[in-house]
């Protein structure tokens, strides 16, 4: 198990969020791929969604403010010590700010940021909330990555707003991918080179028990799946849920 009571450090995906258009479906959809138990927010403050496992939040959903929206997604947010420093390196780094900084009543505070290449991306400076409080565990992030077909600027980018170092893969020399990495040494996801991706965007991987089991509960609830498939590192399968918003679900190889 990952049960996290702490912060995690600075440049570490912390929290998703996904806005979708109707919130129930969701709940629906999700619950019955992952398991998780749902807190519904006050109207308030948008409905904002708490997804639980085992009583902890995992994630949130929450209906889209934009009712002409048509494209979803899992927006990840990064660990900052300090949101409004993070933010004026992503300006000075030649990205922009979507949104904030701001304070979210006494959870934290925050700011959504858009890099060189055009891809989203949050930051999140912890008050009492803390972000994910479980992870790397099966119905819970396992990881994020980027991709892009301009993984050049998206390396020079992310180094200078969180200072990671970039490694490349000896798994797999063959493809464009960097390990992004903390000062600490620590790996919190990477940043894949794909000339042919038309829109460059975090992605949102998973962790499941049995990436074909779950595939299926995804084709149950309303979702799709492509076919499962065996890499380096796993089982995976490529999901959407019933708005369009693709993500991934991985299992570690049983052999």
């Amino acid at each position: 198990m990952s049960e996290l009571t702490t912060t995690q450090p600075a440049g570490t995906p912390t929290w998703i969020d996904l806005g979708i258009p109707d919130l129930d479906r969701a709940m629906t959809f999700y619950g019955a791929l992952f398991g998780w138990e749902f807190d519904v927010g006050p109207a308030e403050f948008g409905h904002y969604t708490q997804c639980l496992l085992r009583g902890r939040p995992v994630a949130a959903i929450r209906p889209n403010p934009d009712p002409d929206a048509t494209e979803f997604w899992w927006n990840v947010f990064f660990a900052t010590d300090d949101c409004d420093a993070a933010a004026a390196r992503a300006r000075d780094a030649g990205g922009s700010i979507i949104t904030g900084p701001m304070d979210v009543l006494d959870q934290g505070r925050t700011a959504i940021i858009k890099d060189t290449t055009g891809a989203q991306c949050g930051l999140w400076q912890a008050g009492a909330h803390i972000g994910c409080e479980i992870v790397n565990e099966p119905n819970t992030l396992l990881r994020n990555d980027l991709v892009t077909a301009e993984s050049g600027p998206a390396r020079d980018f992310y180094a200078a707003v969180f200072g990671y170092t970039l490694d490349a893969n000896p798994d797999m020399p063959e493809l464009d991918f960097t390990f992004l990495r903390r000062p600490d040494g620590h790996e919190i996801g990477g940043i894949a080179g794909d000339p042919k991706a038309t829109k460059s965007r975090w992605g949102t991987l998973f962790q499941v028990d049995d990436a074909d089991a779950a595939a299926r509960r995804a084709v149950d609830a309303g979702g799709t799946s492509a076919e499962p498939y065996d890499m380096i590192y796993g089982r995976v399968a490529n999901i959407t849920d019933p708005f369009g918003t693709e993500f991934d679900v991985g299992a570690p190889m049983t052999s």
